[in-house]
């Protein structure tokens, strides 16, 4: 891996940030399918790269607040763990429009890194099991791969085990 310079219309809000901390990371590019019924499955498909290793972002609201979530796309996110990590009781999905908002991306696209103002952040503890993960870029058709520690150092996230299935 090498830090890769965003070049071709290739840079968004999460690569800058990448780039500013001066991590080493790996763009991969692939074709989006604007009707796949799982933006994650799709991408880890046409990366070719193990559901378990190419992470979701989701948004949620923890007690009316909103919070991050991370979670492998080979898994489902579990509510209530996400809300007890978060110090919270409660949680639910946030809408589509709220997350787009917050984050400065759109659904599908949504990356943990360069958003809008950063939100409490909980990465689900299968991060640590890999040398590098895969998350959003901060476009449908864009990843980011990235070491485990980089991406909790740069979304300040806690791990916590917050993925079912």
């Amino acid at each position: 891996m090498s830090a890769a310079k965003p070049k071709g219309g290739t840079g968004t809000p999460a690569t800058a940030e990448a780039t500013r901390a001066g991590i080493e990371f790996t763009l991969h590019r692939y074709e989006a399918d604007p009707a796949a019924e799982s933006y994650g499955q799709a991408a880890a498909d046409a990366l070719g790269v193990p559901h378990e290793r190419l992470f979701k972002t989701l948004l949620a609201e923890v007690d009316g607040r909103l919070t991050v979530a991370v979670v492998p796309v080979s898994a489902t996110l579990d509510l209530k763990a996400l809300a007890s990590a978060a110090g919270g009781k409660k949680a639910r999905m946030a809408e589509p429009r709220d997350a787009e908002r917050a984050t400065g991306y759109v659904v599908g696209g949504i990356s943990p890194l360069g958003q809008r103002r950063r939100l409490p952040t909980v990465i689900d503890a299968s991060v640590s099991a890999f040398a590098t993960v895969y998350v959003s870029a901060g476009r449908r058709g864009l990843q980011i791969e990235l070491a485990p520690a980089d991406l909790v150092r740069l979304t300040g996230a806690g791990t916590a085990g917050i993925a079912r299935g």
